[in-house]
Formats: structure tokens, C-alpha cells, sequence
């Protein structure tokens, strides 16, 4: 089990796989999961690359800190830099999943020179109506609230990927709530390629995905069917032949 030291002392768990001349790939999770909802991906995905899995703070095997600000869009974008410099990345591919793929595109709004591409896989780009904002970080919230009421049975089955559920309550009030318009008013300025991918039975986001698709100029849309939200569990063949036709198509 590999661990990146920040300079404040915290622990970031991650993971590599395979290798090759190809651009990196970094896989960010969704939240209430881990670096291990990509174990039906990574033989596929890292056949002729390095890639790259980790545990957001608060999140699988990764510290979770006391200090509720260090959980924040701009500290995981941070931890993200630090991780492709630690593997000796100066760019990368980036993949991500829900909150996976919002931290994906705040990494790029920060740092656009590190990312060949972007792999935005059920998600959205957050809310540019501020009523709609209070709701998605009231929900955040509450969950919140339930996990630290009932602890990390709040998250079923996901719960077991956890080393800590006040984590994961904090990562829920820093990193799961959002601030601003910010990330969706950059869908027209991205200009690199990209993948959006929705499952076909993921209802919430099927619309967040087509505007993400209309928005990016550079995009391509993909839709798994008979998946859900985590489609690259719910039908991993089908998503990892979309990817790597993606991937393919870099050239690099």
C-alpha cells in the first residue's frame, strides 16, 4: 500500500498500474467511495499506460484529518497536483466519477497545462442557479449528518471501503458541497479532448452529461447501457471498451 506525505504530515493512499510511453492516467472516485471502485477498470486501462487510483482525504485509506479546511475543491485539486508530480507526471489524462469528475474539471480550471484529456463519467458541472446549489449542499449536508449519526453503515455496502467516517462526514461538508458558478462556466473554455459518459439508467445526471457534451467544444458523449451511476461497475466491459476507444484516439 503506497502513501503520499503532504508537508502537513497527512497521508494520501493511492496506487499504480502498468506502465508505458502513453500519457498517465489519474482515476479520481466518486464520493462515499474509493480508489477501489476502479478494480474492474485498471487491467484494461493500464494495458499500455500508468495508471493511477487514489483515496481522496477523509476517503478509503487516506487520512482524515481533524481540520475541516482541509477539505475543499481546492485542496483535492492541490492533492492531485502533488500526486502527479509525485509519480513524475507533468501531464496527464484525467478520469474521474461524480465528485470524481467535478474535481477533474476544477483541476483543470487551475492547472490546464497538466491535462491531455478529460474523462468526465457521470457527473455534472455543478449549478449556475443558486436555489438549485442550496439544495445539492443541503443534501450534502444531511448526509453528512446521517453518517455521523449512524456512522459508515449510512453508506451501505460503501461504508467497508472506509477508514473513518468522520472522514467521510467532512469530506461531505468541504469537498461534496459547492461554492460557486465556477466549474460550469468553464465548459466552453476547455480545449482538450473529451470523454462524457453517462449510464444509461443514471437519471440525475443523463441531462448533466448531454449539456456537459453540448457545452465542451472539444467533447464526445458516450452512453453505457443498463448502467447506473457507477457505470464502470455496473457494465465494466462496455465502459472500458468506450474508454479506451477514447484513449486510442489520442495518439498519446
Amino acid at each position: 500500500m503506497a502513501y503520499l506525505e503532504r508537508d502537513d504530515g497527512v497521508r494520501l493512499h493511492y496506487e499504480t498500474f502498468g506502465s508505458g510511453e502513453r500519457v498517465p492516467l489519474l482515476l479520481s472516485h466518486g464520493f462515499g467511495s474509493s480508489s477501489r471502485m476502479w478494480a474492474p477498470n485498471v487491467k484494461a486501462l493500464a494495458a499500455d499506460r500508468l495508471c493511477v487510483t487514489w483515496d481522496m482525504l477523509g476517503h478509503g485509506s487516506s487520512d482524515s484529518p481533524d481540520d475541516h479546511a482541509k477539505y475543499s475543491a481546492a485542496a483535492t485539486v492541490a492533492d492531485m497536483a502533488a500526486l502527479l508530480d509525485h509519480v513524475g507526471a507533468e501531464r496527464a489524462v484525467l478520469g474521474g466519477l461524480s465528485l470524481g469528475g467535478y474535481m477533474s474539471l476544477s483541476f483543470y480550471a487551475q492547472h490546464p497545462q497538466r491535462v491531455a484529456a478529460l474523462m468526465l463519467f457521470d457527473t455534472g458541472p455543478g449549478f449556475r442557479n443558486d436555489e438549485a446549489r442550496q439544495r445539492w449542499n443541503d443534501r450534502a449536508i444531511a448526509q453528512a449528518d446521517r453518517i455521523d449519526a449512524s456512522g459508515l453503515a449510512a453508506l451501505g455496502d460503501d461504508g467497508k471501503l472506509h477508514d473513518s467516517a468522520a472522514g467521510v462526514a467532512r469530506a461531505a461538508r468541504g469537498m461534496l458541497t459547492q461554492r460557486d458558478a465556477s466549474v460550469m462556466e468553464l465548459l466552453p473554455a476547455v480545449a482538450v479532448p473529451t470523454l462524457v459518459l453517462v449510464g444509461s439508467l443514471d437519471a440525475p445526471f443523463i441531462g448533466a452529461a448531454n449539456y456537459m457534451a453540448t457545452k465542451i467544444p472539444t467533447a464526445s458523449l458516450a452512453v453505457i447501457e443498463d448502467a447506473g451511476h457507477v457505470s464502470n461497475v455496473d457494465a465494466p466491459d462496455a465502459f472500458n471498451e468506450a474508454v479506451l476507444q477514447f484513449l486510442t484516439g489520442l495518439g498519446e
